[in-house]
């Protein structure tokens, strides 16, 4: 037997060492707010930017603005007013279209605003393209889908140059002596440019298509709401008179402000005969890329307003004071109500 003394109760079991904490990751900062300083800083640089474009602008055409500057101010002013009045109809006249262009209703005074701030984008980039880019985020901010608006504004660009060739016609049709045709019916070579560009720009754009394969579910995904938007506006009688209405007196206003600067300066044609000019000058150069058509149709409506025996300097002095009354004299509220539409979230 052992003398020796007996082990007491055994102790507690020894701790298990506590297993390591894992590392810890900083967690991502939140992107809200920074996302929400690019977005304000992109908002300002947009409600700049335009006015930046405009100071340029102003800078590389500063003899055209003086010119005409200095033209009006021996025309008469009565006439000048009236030149104004058609000038802001033609606004109006837009408006009437794009919402003729669309199903859903639209606010009557921020798409006239709109209307306003797209023109003085439309005289900075060539082919109505600021005009169009502005109409489509005013859509976007109306609520309106994307392939709609896009809808409305190619059957918008379709619909414009088709009731201008309408009225064309009927001014051909109603007043056949009153009008010197043959000193302005182009070259067939000049009538044959047109068709190539478009036969051109058609192919091109199939070409796209044919290879370009992501292309095509959306460019079929577009025609087909086009197609179905043009269906349903043209069973609205009161799209249809907006849509075609508005669009055959947009050129006629144009053409009256251009007799309202002529009679101001001392030409004496008629209206129906600046109107035909200004219809045939158009039709002629309009497929032209400029910003808003400058270049081009003014040097075609010279002409043809020399057709009809008015001096080429007193012609070049109307669309002068044309380009005066239509593109500088808006150009800054123009821009400045661009710049507030942006502010307030409505572009």
């Amino acid at each position: 037997m052992s003398l020796l003394p007996l082990e007491g109760p055994p102790g507690p079991l020894p701790a298990a060492a506590p297993a390591p904490l894992p590392l810890s990751t900083p967690a991502p900062a939140p992107a809200g707010p920074r996302r929400r300083s690019l977005t304000r800083l992109s908002r300002r640089l947009l409600t700049v930017l335009p006015l930046l474009l405009i100071g340029v602008w102003a800078v590389l055409d500063w003899r055209a603005l003086y010119d005409g500057t200095a033209r009006l101010a021996s025309a008469d002013p009565g006439w000048l007013l009236v030149g104004l009045l058609y000038t802001c109809l033609g606004w109006i006249s837009a408006s009437v279209v794009r919402q003729g262009a669309l199903p859903e209703r639209l606010p009557s005074g921020l798409l006239v605003a709109s209307q306003f701030a797209a023109g003085a984008a439309n005289h900075v980039l060539p082919a109505s393209l600021g005009a169009h880019a502005v109409t489509l985020r005013f859509l976007q901010g109306q609520g309106v889908p994307l392939a709609r608006a896009t809808a409305s504004l190619a059957l918008y660009a379709l619909v414009r140059p088709i009731a201008k060739t309408l009225v064309l016609v009927g001014f051909l049709v109603a007043l056949p002596g009153l009008l010197r045709l043959g000193d302005l019916v182009p070259d067939r070579r000049m009538l044959f440019l047109p068709l190539v560009a478009a036969g051109l720009g058609l192919g091109a754009t199939l070409l796209l298509l044919t290879l370009v394969r992501p292309l095509r579910r959306p460019a079929v995904s577009f025609v087909r709401t086009a197609l179905t938007d043009a269906r349903r506006l043209h069973t609205m009688p009161s799209r249809i008179l907006a849509l075609w209405g508005g669009a055959a007196a947009a050129p006629l206003l144009q053409a009256s402000v251009i007799h309202a600067v002529g009679a101001s300066l001392g030409v004496t044609l008629s209206w129906a005969q600046v109107a035909f000019a200004y219809l045939a000058a158009s039709s002629a150069v309009g497929s032209v890329p400029a910003p808003g058509g400058i270049g081009p149709v003014d040097a075609a409506m010279v002409f043809t307003l020399a057709v009809y025996g008015v001096p080429v300097s007193v012609g070049t002095a109307t669309l002068i004071g044309y380009r005066v009354l239509t593109v500088w004299l808006p150009l800054l509220p123009g821009v400045l109500c661009m710049s507030a539409l942006v502010h307030r979230r409505v572009l």
